[in-house]
């Protein structure tokens, strides 16, 4: 039996900040709003810890978490909210980005939460391809 994956790992053809620019701009424009990118080795520096490059963007589309917000019944999903999307450098000095595999997250959730996690997830992975 194969083991679940939780996490999608992919190789970017671009550099780090290329992998930034465009994935931000392929999610705004489908739609997706950003409320945050996270400078993880910026917030580290600052504690004085030394990472290679690593920026979280947050993306949302209100489409997708109405859905699970407007129902008291499943609004605890919302820890999983919004979804995110990874990129960083590893020491082979290539970007990756890496994404929450939501098919396998969402195994074992009401349908509500299920269907939505899965065409948000689906959709977030189709942003990450068109740009790497």
């Amino acid at each position: 039996m194969e083991p679940i994956q939780l996490i999608i790992e992919k190789e970017s053809k671009w550099d780090f900040d290329k992998t930034v620019e465009l994935l931000t701009a392929e999610a705004q424009r489908r739609n997706w709003m950003i409320p945050a990118i996270h400078d993880l080795q910026q917030s580290l520096a600052k504690s004085g810890k030394i990472v290679l490059s690593v920026k979280i963007l947050e993306v949302c589309k209100p489409e997708y978490s109405g859905k699970i917000l407007e129902k008291s019944d499943v609004r605890w999903a919302s820890t999983m909210m919004p979804c995110r999307i990874s990129i960083y450098l590893k020491e082979d000095e290539k970007t990756y980005v890496a994404l929450l595999n939501g098919s396998s997250l969402a195994a074992g959730m009401p349908e509500s939460v299920r269907d939505v996690m899965v065409a948000a997830s689906d959709e977030v992975n189709e942003i990450a391809d068109a740009v790497i």
